[in-house]
Protein backbone atom coordinates (compact mmCIF):
# COMPACT_ATOMS: atom_id res chain seq x y z
CA UNK A 1 0.00 0.00 0.00
CA UNK A 2 1.23 3.37 -0.74
CA UNK A 3 1.31 5.99 1.91
CA UNK A 4 -1.29 8.50 2.31
CA UNK A 5 -0.40 12.35 2.34
CA UNK A 6 -2.25 15.28 3.92
CA UNK A 7 -0.63 18.86 4.15
CA UNK A 8 -2.00 21.09 6.95
CA UNK A 9 -0.44 22.92 9.87
CA UNK A 10 0.69 20.82 13.48
CA UNK A 11 -1.61 21.97 16.33
CA UNK A 12 0.17 20.39 18.65
CA UNK A 13 2.91 17.86 20.06
CA UNK A 14 2.27 15.48 22.31
CA UNK A 15 4.86 14.54 24.97
CA UNK A 16 7.48 11.80 24.06
CA UNK A 17 6.79 8.47 25.63
CA UNK A 18 9.91 5.85 25.16
CA UNK A 19 10.21 2.07 27.16
CA UNK A 20 11.57 -1.28 26.58
CA UNK A 21 9.98 -4.17 24.76
CA UNK A 22 10.99 -7.90 24.22
CA UNK A 23 12.79 -6.20 20.69
CA UNK A 24 14.61 -3.91 22.86
CA UNK A 25 13.73 0.33 23.74
CA UNK A 26 11.82 1.71 21.51
CA UNK A 27 10.11 5.72 21.35
CA UNK A 28 7.51 7.69 20.07
CA UNK A 29 5.90 10.71 19.96
CA UNK A 30 2.05 11.72 18.85
CA UNK A 31 1.34 14.95 16.92
CA UNK A 32 -2.42 16.16 15.92
CA UNK A 33 -2.01 17.85 11.67
CA UNK A 34 -5.07 20.20 11.62
CA UNK A 35 -5.76 19.83 7.60
CA UNK A 36 -8.83 21.44 5.16
CA UNK A 37 -10.99 18.73 4.63
CA UNK A 38 -13.70 20.25 2.38
CA UNK A 39 -15.31 23.29 3.34
CA UNK A 40 -14.31 22.70 7.16
CA UNK A 41 -10.64 21.66 9.49
CA UNK A 42 -10.47 18.39 10.45
CA UNK A 43 -7.43 16.45 13.32
CA UNK A 44 -5.57 13.94 12.58
CA UNK A 45 -3.74 12.04 15.23
CA UNK A 46 -0.07 10.57 13.95
CA UNK A 47 2.48 8.39 15.48
CA UNK A 48 6.49 9.20 15.25
CA UNK A 49 7.93 6.02 15.91
CA UNK A 50 11.25 5.44 16.49
CA UNK A 51 14.57 7.43 17.02
CA UNK A 52 14.69 8.76 13.72
CA UNK A 53 11.15 9.98 13.16
CA UNK A 54 10.87 11.70 15.83
CA UNK A 55 13.99 13.55 15.72
CA UNK A 56 12.34 14.49 12.19
CA UNK A 57 9.37 15.52 14.09
CA UNK A 58 11.88 17.86 16.41
CA UNK A 59 12.40 20.21 13.08
CA UNK A 60 9.07 21.48 12.98
CA UNK A 61 7.06 23.85 15.94
CA UNK A 62 3.41 24.19 16.72
CA UNK A 63 1.89 26.27 13.81
CA UNK A 64 4.45 25.31 11.31
CA UNK A 65 2.76 23.87 7.77
CA UNK A 66 3.88 20.18 6.78
CA UNK A 67 3.17 17.57 4.48
CA UNK A 68 2.77 14.40 6.02
CA UNK A 69 3.62 11.23 4.42
CA UNK A 70 2.16 8.25 6.63
CA UNK A 71 0.44 5.00 6.83
CA UNK A 72 -2.05 3.29 8.53
CA UNK A 73 -2.02 0.51 10.75
CA UNK A 74 -4.77 -1.59 12.79
CA UNK A 75 -4.19 -3.48 15.83
CA UNK A 76 -6.69 -5.69 17.82
CA UNK A 77 -6.27 -5.33 21.70
CA UNK A 78 -9.40 -7.32 24.24
CA UNK A 79 -11.60 -7.83 21.28
CA UNK A 80 -11.39 -4.02 20.09
CA UNK A 81 -9.81 -2.76 16.85
CA UNK A 82 -7.61 0.43 17.17
CA UNK A 83 -5.90 2.44 14.10
CA UNK A 84 -3.19 3.96 14.29
CA UNK A 85 -1.06 6.65 11.48
CA UNK A 86 2.23 6.31 11.95
CA UNK A 87 4.44 9.13 10.15
CA UNK A 88 6.58 8.14 7.22
CA UNK A 89 7.75 10.97 6.15
CA UNK A 90 7.59 14.63 6.94
CA UNK A 91 8.28 17.82 5.20
CA UNK A 92 7.53 21.83 4.43
CA UNK A 93 4.88 21.81 2.02
CA UNK A 94 6.30 22.41 -1.46
CA UNK A 95 9.65 20.85 -0.36
CA UNK A 96 11.04 18.57 -2.87
CA UNK A 97 10.56 14.66 -2.68
CA UNK A 98 13.53 13.06 -0.69
CA UNK A 99 13.79 10.08 -2.72
CA UNK A 100 16.83 9.51 -4.78
CA UNK A 101 16.56 9.34 -8.63
CA UNK A 102 17.25 5.59 -10.42
CA UNK A 103 20.31 5.61 -12.91
CA UNK A 104 19.20 4.09 -16.30
CA UNK A 105 19.23 0.64 -17.35
CA UNK A 106 22.36 0.72 -19.57
CA UNK A 107 21.64 0.73 -23.11
CA UNK A 108 18.67 3.13 -22.21
CA UNK A 109 18.33 6.81 -22.68
CA UNK A 110 16.84 8.74 -19.24
CA UNK A 111 14.90 10.61 -21.94
CA UNK A 112 10.89 10.32 -22.82
CA UNK A 113 10.06 6.97 -24.00
CA UNK A 114 8.96 6.55 -27.46
CA UNK A 115 5.12 6.72 -28.38
CA UNK A 116 3.53 4.13 -30.19
CA UNK A 117 1.28 5.75 -32.81
CA UNK A 118 -2.44 4.79 -32.59
CA UNK A 119 -3.89 1.83 -34.48
CA UNK A 120 -5.58 2.83 -37.72
CA UNK A 121 -7.82 0.37 -39.71
CA UNK A 122 -5.56 -0.91 -41.87
CA UNK A 123 -3.35 -2.62 -38.43
CA UNK A 124 -7.03 -4.85 -38.00
CA UNK A 125 -6.45 -8.52 -38.90
CA UNK A 126 -8.55 -9.18 -41.76
CA UNK A 127 -11.62 -11.35 -41.24
CA UNK A 128 -11.42 -14.89 -42.00
CA UNK A 129 -14.83 -16.83 -43.04
CA UNK A 130 -13.73 -20.41 -40.97
CA UNK A 131 -14.83 -20.84 -37.28
CA UNK A 132 -12.69 -22.90 -35.30
CA UNK A 133 -14.52 -22.50 -32.21
CA UNK A 134 -16.06 -25.96 -30.97
CA UNK A 135 -19.28 -24.59 -30.00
Amino acid sequence: MAALEIEGKIKTKLTPRSGSSARGGWTSQDFVVEYQDGNYPADACITAFGEEKVRDLERFQVGDAVKVSFNVRAREFNGRWYNDLRLWRISAPGAPAAAPAAAPAVGYSAGPAPVAPPPSFDDMPAEVDSDDLPF
